[in-house]
């Protein structure tokens, strides 16, 4: 790209013409205009290029028609200005990943373990074949024998290398995957720019330096402009500045408008001037040393000093966890909670190796003094010095078994598992039109109890049609004949509709011949324009006269106002104002009514009154959104005081009502009979009026008939929870919310404590996990707020999307079922594994242990634990990490916050299973030579060559693996452990796998694996031994649960009460305390559960922590606190860097918040 082009000529320059690529600005000069801000920027603008036309002209766009879309012109523009793309930090190769698994403690012990025995069989010591050594290498009979010392430790290095190299790949594909969604979420942004005067939507990255681009509320700015015209346009610049407040634009006060901020209100038209590394925020990522590898260095100062999140840390690096300790200890950021899963999972694995931890040292302590007190004291022998290395070389033996117990009692599989489940749910989720932000959103999502769900778009079809009007004082119950209506009145109507609307919203001609024509833009108003064009006016005839350019002010639509105003000035020098808005709102202001005559005449309150009961309740109790539309006519003198909104907005006069149809979803009353029947309560928080909200509820099944539940207006709900104070109750709020259904008239203040309360509340037997689902700019905090937050992908604003953890592709309500079901079975996927997993460590470890306690030798060799240990944990993660979900799952109740992972039934199978496999196989250690009348492989020397007996110990072990990885396939007692196995290919053909694997390994492994060939009748008994399990798993079902009360539950998420006070300051989630328990107690394995939880968090680093950058920034104003999302749904600009670190800035949720708490949902009633 070229930075330093401008060096050529001086700064006056302009004039001459001569610029780069002849255009009349060169990209360092356009950029240091964009560092301006307001007055500043306003003169220098009008000093140095004579206004904003006029910067158009030299980058040669037109205001009006934009760019021409020429192929060429665009290319010349990206290589003198940049494209609008930041280049991501380069991905982690092959080789770093290998570099990190090697990290992992137990595997850097086994390495260290088996060199020390290479070493040592390699070393001849010139007395080793001393009688008086004992007979530590008796019974070898060739010499070939001896010197195969070195096996064992080279096969444990191949077996470690295997390890890593799986691990490696898993976390190469995992990072694959993940810049696959992020590129995907990329490509999906798309921006409206205008080109050949035609308004068209391209790809954010595709925006060039001279776009004319439309801006309007929700939207998040893709890249740096400047204002050519805008209507009350207001922008919440807080992730450049930090400062909360809303910054109001207009052309004569504050033109500029950064990348990477949002518009909170209003709409207007911008060019653009800088893109990509040149715009304010890729400046602010060039110094943050994202698009460059060699500004590492400047990164670590950086971070120091302004403590920024770990914006800029390679993904799932083991640093960038160190960091993110460090990091936390300073910033004390609250941490946010984490997923329900991860908790549990965290407490679960330290547990596991802690018992582990002990078995192994106990075990290597046996085995020692076993050997010193019987060579020594038993048989009196004397320490020779040539004896040494001989016992040395015992002693390594033995602590190789201690290892080898430890590498088998700790699950490392359960990273694996959760990352595979993850990642295969969310790549399915995605044809479920279920686009997951952040991975942990899909499990929490299995636990949901409560959605709390939007009615226009996601309940509806967001397809408006106006279906009844009242006009000059008759009710028509279907659209009226044009001529029904006069001239006059229906002028009125058809200016106010054209007029006053965002010109960005249209009806266009359908894309199908015979489809229904298409909406583009506001719903509502797209509405009102086909009422339009049903009554056989021309709405775009109407705009053509008076252009934008030509509205003298605009009131834009917002939460707090409900209405939209639009000011023209008149012939005569008057002004005339339209007015639309949610029915009951305008009419409170309205003093007038046209009459049949089209004439106005006195509207009074019992006027009002009669016709809110005669016409507007009607249209609501039909589900119908009802609409006002006014006008009023101001003088030219005195000129009225446009910004005492109150005054202007009242004195108006009604044109007319119209009741406006969304018609339910067909497939939603099913969709949510199935969530009830799951236990998941569905509630429907709408910014509409209480009748129509009854209605369209009771359409879809969310209010049954003859059942009490609550319908509340925001008024009354907040009355109701407050105290004398305005503070909001939790005891009052838990007298509510069990029975509310409808929340109508609600402000996004009201959702958000709603969806506070809910999850906060500890009455009932069980936390609730609340889903909301949202699509306007003010559903953001409550989007923050809940366990997982759904934004619309069609109707939803960049905003609500920033704020969501899964968006909604098809906007649909039967795709949250979806992911309930996908997230339940995330969360039976990992039970299953677990169930599986410790059957086999249970067995496992006291098979070693007994085994080395009793005959000095595991009888599992470490080369053979270490393949069990690739079975149990890669192979059957992938195995049952990947049960593709039925329909079944939607049967059960959530399991909700505190349910333990492993239920009772599950410790009823896996103490069950393990009390089998090791009866078989003490039986086959102990009696195994006379049974199948063998030599006896106890007590075998040092180096001695593989015996048939131990080797039918291991081939027995391994195939009760295999058939009891089928039991596993299910964790609620069924019987029918087959069901459904063919709809899964990736475990049949893991379980044959591994079977031909183990084929080989036995018959060809030899002394590397301390395996000798069987024979076929030998071979047949391992088998029948194995299937035994499935017979065993059937008796193990018939055993009834609730009379083993003694077997202890594990893996409990965090109750309240465990946590001391001091501990849970407000508003800070829980913190786990898993954590705390690993910061007492270091252990060996540290390392290896921070590979836990760096896997699971597969990309989603510490989730809070908006900090600002000051400091080294402090200079420029325009520049702190990133704010950016994991798989940042903004403009590629910022997508790309956000590789890590889901920090959405804590100001744009309280410039969210901090909007005045009344008002709707965005897109409920007229913008």
């Amino acid at each position: 790209m070229t930075n330093n082009v401008a060096d050529h000529h001086p700064a006056n320059s302009v004039a001459e013409g001569n610029h780069e690529g002849d255009f009349g600005c060169s990209m360092v000069e356009l950029r240091n205009l964009m560092e301006l801000r307001s007055a500043e920027a306003v003169a220098r603008l009008n000093d140095s290029y004579g206004g904003v036309q006029n910067v158009c002209k030299r980058l040669k766009t037109s205001p009006v028609e934009g760019l021409s879309g020429n192929p060429t012109d665009l290319e010349k523009r990206r290589q003198v200005f940049g494209q609008n793309f930041i280049p991501p930090k380069k991905s982690k190769t092959f080789l770093q990943l290998v570099w990190e698994a090697l990290q992992d403690v137990t595997l850097i012990i086994l390495e260290i373990a088996a060199i020390i025995s290479l070493g040592l069989s390699f070393y001849h010591p010139p007395g080793g074949d001393n009688e008086l050594c004992g007979q530590s290498t008796g019974g070898v009979e060739d010499e070939g024998e001896s010197q195969a010392g070195w096996i064992e430790g080279a096969a444990i290095l191949f077996s470690v290398i295997i390890v890593v190299l799986v691990t490696a790949f898993n976390d190469w594909s995992k990072e694959k995957q993940f810049r696959g969604l992020q590129s995907r979420i990329e490509q999906e942004q798309k921006f409206t720019v205008i080109r050949k005067g035609q308004v068209i939507q391209i790809p954010v990255a595709e925006i060039v330096v001279g776009d004319i681009a439309q801006i309007k509320y929700g939207d998040l700015l893709p890249a740096d402009g400047i204002l050519i015209q805008g209507n009350d346009l207001k922008i919440d610049e807080s992730s450049l500045t930090g400062e909360s407040d809303q910054v109001k634009k207009s052309l004569d006060k504050d033109p500029m408008l950064l990348s990477g901020t949002h518009v909170m209100e209003g709409s207007g038209r911008m060019v653009v001037t800088a893109v990509g590394i040149n715009s304010q925020t890729g400046i602010i990522f060039t110094l943050l040393g994202a698009g460059e590898g060699d500004e590492e260095k400047k990164v670590k100062k950086a971070k120091t000093q302004d403590g920024v999140a770990l914006e800029i840390q390679p993904l799932k690096s083991q640093e960038g966890v160190e960091n993110e300790e460090k990091e936390k200890k300073k910033v004390k950021v609250p941490k946010k909670e984490k997923s329900v899963l991860q908790g549990k999972l965290t407490r679960l694995a330290v547990q596991i190796g802690k018992a582990g931890l002990i078995m192994s040292a106990i075990t290597v302590i046996i085995l020692v003094l076993y050997f010193v007190i019987d060579t020594f004291g038993v048989q009196g022998r004397p320490w020779l010095a040539e004896c040494t290395p001989i016992y040395i070389q015992y002693f390594v033996k033995f602590f190789i078994i201690g290892v080898t117990v430890l590498v088998v009692a700790v699950p490392e599989g359960l990273p694996l598992a959760v990352t595979i489940s993850l990642a295969y749910s969310v790549k399915k989720m995605m044809k479920d039109n279920n686009l997951v932000r952040h991975l942990d959103a899909c499990e929490t999502m299995g636990n949901a109890t409560a959605i709390c769900s939007d009615k226009t778009g996601t309940l509806t079809m967001n397809r408006m049609t106006v279906v009844q009007a009242y006009v000059g004082d008759t009710h028509y119950r279907q659209i009226p004949d044009p001529e029904a209506i006069l001239p006059k009145v229906l002028d009125l109507i058809v200016n106010g509709v054209a007029i006053n609307s965002a010109y960005t919203s249209k009806i266009l001609p359908p894309e199908k011949e015979g489809g229904l024509p298409r909406q583009v833009g506001n719903k509502t108003e797209c509405a009102l324009l086909g009422f339009v064009l049903d009554l056989k006016q021309d709405y775009q005839a109407v705009r053509n006269e008076v252009p934008e350019e030509k509205l003298y002010k605009v009131y834009t639509f917002n939460s707090v106002r409900k209405s939209m105003s639009t000011v023209l000035k008149n012939g005569s020098g008057g002004f005339r104002m339209y007015s639309k808005g949610a029915s009951e709102i305008i009419l409170r202001k309205c003093t007038k009514i046209l009459d049949k005559n089209g004439d106005p005449r006195v509207f009074k309150l019992k006027d009002r009154d009669e016709m809110v009961k005669k016409v507007i309740e009607p249209m609501a109790c039909h589900g119908l959104r009802t609409i006002c539309l006014a006008f009023r006519d101001f003088p030219a003198e005195p000129e009225p005081d446009w910004d005492s909104e109150n005054e202007i907005l009242s004195d108006l006069t009604c044109i007319a009502v119209v009741g406006i149809e969304d018609p339910v979803r067909p497939e939603v009353p099913d969709a949510i009979l199935k969530c009830q029947r799951a236990g998941i309560t569905v509630r429907m928080v709408t910014g509409d009026n209480i009748n129509t909200a009854r209605a369209i509820a009771t359409k879809c099944g969310i209010l049954l008939p003859g059942e009490d539940f609550l319908c509340l207006e925001g008024k009354e709900f907040n009355r109701l929870i407050r105290n004398e104070k305005g503070e909001v109750e939790q005891e009052q709020l838990d007298k509510i919310w069990p029975k509310l259904r409808v929340l109508a008239r609600s402000s996004p203040t009201d959702k958000h404590t709603l969806v506070k309360g809910i999850i906060d509340s500890t009455v009932g037997e069980q936390r609730q996990v609340v889903a909301v689902t949202g699509d306007g700019t003010n559903d953001g905090p409550a989007l923050k707020k809940a366990d997982v937050g759904f934004a619309m992908g069609i109707a939803g604003t960049d905003v609500a999307k920033e704020a969501s953890d899964i968006i909604l592709t098809d906007d649909n309500f039967t795709s949250i079922v979806k992911a309930v079901m996908w997230g339940r079975n995330v969360y039976d996927s990992i039970s299953k594994f677990l169930q599986f997993q410790l059957t086999v460590n249970v067995v496992a470890v006291i098979v070693a242990f007994t085994g080395a306690c009793i005959t000095q030798d595991s009888p599992l060799k470490a080369v053979q634990m270490l393949w069990v240990n690739l079975i149990m944990d890669t192979f059957a993660s992938l195995a049952l990490a990947t049960e593709p979900p039925s329909e079944s799952l939607l049967l059960r109740k959530p399991y909700g916050r505190n349910k333990p992972l492993i239920s009772r039934t599950m410790m009823k199978n896996i103490l069950g299973h393990a009390v089998y496999q090791l009866t078989i196989i003490f039986t086959l250690l102990f009696a195994g030579e006379r049974f199948f009348d063998i030599d006896s492989g106890r007590n075998a020397p040092l180096h001695s060559p593989p015996t048939e007996h131990y080797t039918i110990v291991f081939n027995t072990f391994v195939m009760m693996q295999l058939f009891n990885e089928i039991n596993a396939r299910k964790i609620h007692g069924e019987r029918n452990v087959f069901e459904a196995i063919y709809r899964n290919p990736i475990f049949c053909s893991v379980v044959l796998g591994t079977f031909v694997a183990q084929i080989i390994i036995v018959e060809f492994g030899g002394k590397p694996f301390s395996c000798s060939g069987l024979t076929l009748s030998q071979w047949f008994w391992c088998i029948f031994i194995g299937v035994g399990e499935l017979l065993w798993g059937q008796l193990i079902c018939t055993v009834p649960t609730s009379h083993l009360k003694f077997l202890k539950e594990a893996g409990h998420g965090i109750t309240k009460e465990e946590i001391p006070e001091e501990e849970l300051p407000e508003d800070v989630d829980e913190i786990d305390h898993a954590e705390m328990e690993l910061r007492r107690g270091q252990i060996l394995w540290f390392r290896g559960l921070n590979r836990i939880q760096t896997q699971m968090d597969v990309v989603y680093t510490f989730q809070t922590g908006a900090s600002s950058l000051q400091g080294a920034l402090r200079r420029q104003p325009s520049i702190v606190s990133q704010h950016h999302d994991v798989k940042n749904v903004s403009s590629p600009t910022h997508v790309a860097l956000s590789s890590v670190n889901s920090t959405p800035t804590t100001s744009a949720v309280a410039a969210a918040a901090a909007s005045p708490p009344a008002g709707n949902q965005s897109g409920e009633c007229v913008p």
